[in-house]
């Protein structure tokens, strides 16, 4: 009997639809070693040596494992094929008590290690022709990553402790990622609007009934750049000056653009193309993500891997996979909509080993599957295949036209040019698969010398906008442009720092920092900067990455960092005061009759007794919104977060009265039942009353 080991009971049962009776699978069901959570884990005084134990949660399934080792002749290590899956592979051979790893020849009981892209069946019987040895590069690499964030967090989150509040963390990536957004937060404060204006005439050729809207760009030979027209009065000028003139076309400019499809996705543009279309946050995506790759029941199939390893940062695609969507695009579309394409990613630490994301078989239409897979995993799936199947298209091919429209009259000889730009679609190319959000602007057909009627002249006021504050996607795509993180830690680190209570979502599901990331922030930056600086960041993932290529050994890289960080360290608890979190309130305790004031902890400030530790009474600050509750009517409406950072509106009496509602009142009553109306993300205002379809149009 050889025994299969993986991590995940949903991939074990996948797997073994593939293997025959020779073959048990078994789920390890994570991890089955690591450092303890008690204390570091970690000889600093010896070479970094650490000191793995198994968590209690995992000794019930190695004692499984054990027992189901002993009884098989072979045991092979079939976890995930990135550098924590290769650390898993190591740690079951250590914990199985199986000290290295032998080939068949060496050894009547073997261990083999198996790596696959995907969960199929030729891939799964490919990958046993192919077994080889545990890489321990890619497991030396992930040690250093563990051990080197291990040091951060537990010799620097102590250090919080004590100067500004107990519960606090630091980490080596998650204090980089609030420092872009406490960074993002502080250009928007410090944002100083500027006004400009632009002008646009609403036009109709005297033959055509297609109106034309045009925006000037040229007074005689001076080309107008976005922020030429600063004022109202020198928009009203320039209208003026257009007054009593004749319009017709001075140029027309046509050209034919080629516009080619994106690559399939990596971790990363899945995750900021999942947020963009569908909201969804990183960690969700890769949830939906993990399923499809370890298995859905697919009817008579039985449970089938529909899409390919769903952590990676490469862009290759096997050439089995090519010829897959070669036959599906000639057979549904047509020759002429087929391309073969290569893809080659930008990063210079991509693993070209691996492959993009893609499904396991192009012929399996998102439609095909829907009945089998909810609405997420269906959206996740479809955005994946249709990605695929669209990067081994042809070109879009669209006819791009430019009217350059004169503005004249007799006397006064200065020429006003305005352009009115738009295309067609000659030939939709990969957009039959895999549409474009961009609306097109049909234009008539016009020649040269042609007049036009004005209909219009509308002056538009603008103001510059300062930058958006980031979206889990967009915060994504900035840490893989600074080489910060890799795609097994974008969505934990999002996580982390929400969880943690340094960084929350607005209504509008942007990241912003709460006052504690703020001062957390400060502190890190203004006394640890090389822990938070994202070039030094980068360059370690440089050197976790020379690990892996047996360039360095990772004892070297912690022994390069944790010498200067230590002693930094020690010099700073001596020097950095201790932050003093308090403001004054006129209110006074219920219990003990002292003063109150405002205190600060990881989940924000809050109100607490001056007679502590005597009187430890303390309470949430009262976050009014200047309405009473219409269910008791006693109690005020206030704003609250739950412990995940997402805010709601409810009684102050709770739990005395239970009102709550996500979206906020606004105040006033439905017209129809009498319920509170409410205000959504998008703005919208509508009745609070679920049984109630009351909306303001």
């Amino acid at each position: 009997m050889k025994l299969v080991i993986v991590e995940s009971p949903t991939k074990a049962k996948t797997i073994s639809r593939f293997l025959g009776k020779d073959y048990r699978v078994e789920s390890s069901y994570g991890h089955v070693r690591d450092l303890p959570k008690s204390k570091i884990g970690v000889d600093v005084e010896h070479n970094f040596i650490p000191k793995y134990i198994i968590p209690a949660k995992a000794k019930k399934h190695v004692k499984e494992l054990k027992e189901a080792a002993e009884e098989s002749e072979n045991i092979i290590l079939a976890t995930d094929e990135d550098r924590e899956g290769e650390a898993i592979a190591w740690h079951l051979a250590k914990a199985l008590g199986l000290d290295e790893v032998k080939t068949k020849k060496e050894k009547e009981k073997t261990i083999e290690r198996i790596v696959f892209h995907e969960i199929t069946k030729s891939a799964i019987e490919n990958a046993l022709k192919h077994s080889r040895e545990i890489d321990m590069n890619l497991v030396n690499a992930q040690q250093g990553r563990r051990i080197l964030d291990r040091l951060v967090g537990y010799e620097l989150s102590p250090f919080l402790w004590k100067k500004v509040a107990k519960g606090l963390s630091a980490g080596r990536v998650q204090s980089v990622a609030v420092r872009l957004i406490v960074e993002r937060e502080e250009e928007i404060k410090n944002f100083q609007p500027e006004e400009y204006w632009t002008i646009a005439a609403l036009l109709k050729p005297k033959k055509d009934e297609i109106t034309i809207e045009a925006l000037l760009i040229k007074i005689d030979d001076k080309v107008l750049e976005k922020f030429a027209i600063k004022t109202k009065n020198e928009a009203e000028n320039i209208l003026k000056n257009l007054a009593n003139r004749n319009w017709l076309i001075a140029k027309i400019e046509k050209k034919e653009i080629n516009k080619s499809p994106s690559p399939p996705f990596s971790t990363s543009t899945l995750q900021q193309e999942a947020w963009a279309k569908y909201h969804f946050s990183a960690k969700q995506t890769m949830m939906l993500a993990q399923q499809l790759y370890e298995g859905v029941e697919i009817g008579e199939e039985g449970t089938t891997g529909l899409i390919t390893y769903m952590r990676t940062d490469s862009l290759n695609i096997a050439e089995s996979a090519q010829e897959s969507a070669e036959a599906y695009i000639k057979k549904e579309m047509g020759e002429n909509y087929w391309r073969k394409r290569l893809y080659k990613t930008k990063s210079k630490t991509a693993q070209e080993a691996h492959e993009a994301i893609r499904p396991t078989e192009a012929i399996r239409t998102p439609e095909s599957v829907q009945k089998y897979l909810d609405s997420r995993q269906f959206k996740v799936y479809d955005l994946i295949w249709r990605r695929f199947v669209a990067s081994q298209m042809s070109d879009a091919v669209f006819s791009n036209t430019h009217y350059d429209i004169e503005a004249k009259n007799d006397v006064d000889k200065k020429l006003h040019i305005f352009r009115a730009s738009g295309s067609i679609i000659k030939f939709d190319g990969f957009l039959k698969i895999y549409p474009s959000k961009k609306e097109e602007i049909i234009l008539p057909e016009l020649k040269e010398k042609d007049e036009l009627k004005l209909l219009e002249l509308k002056p538009l006021q603008h103001f510059t906008e300062p930058p958006a504050r980031y979206s889990e996607a967009s915060l994504i795509k900035t840490l893989e442009k600074n080489g910060i993180g890799r795609p097994s830690t974008y969505a934990p680190t999002l996580s982390t720092i929400q969880e943690r209570g340094y960084v929350q979502k607005n209504d509008q599901k942007r990241l912003a920092p709460t006052e504690m990331g703020i001062l957390v922030n400060k502190i890190l930056v203004q006394h640890f900067p090389k822990i938070v600086d994202l070039e030094f960041t980068a360059q370690m993932e440089e050197g976790l990455d020379k690990i892996a290529e047996g360039e360095i050994k990772y004892e070297t890289l912690l022994n390069d960092f944790y010498g200067p960080f230590k002693k930094n360290l020690e010099e700073k608890y001596e020097e950095v005061k201790k932050e003093k979190i308090e403001e004054k309130t006129e209110e006074v305790c219920e219990k003990c009759g002292k003063p109150m004031v405002i205190k600060m902890s990881r989940f924000g400030k809050f109100l607490a007794c001056t007679g502590f530790p005597e009187c430890r009474n303390a309470k949430p600050i009262k976050n009014t919104i200047g309405l009473k509750c219409l269910k008791c009517e006693k109690g005020e409406i206030v704003k609250k977060r739950t412990r995940k950072g997402k805010f709601f509106y409810g009684c102050s009496r709770y739990p005395e009265c239970d009102f709550a509602l996500w979206d906020e009142p606004t105040g006033q009553k439905c017209p129809q039942c009498g319920s509170l109306l409410v205000k959504t993300l998008r703005n919208q205002i509508k009745c609070s009353n679920k049984t109630c379809d009351f909306k303001e149009m």
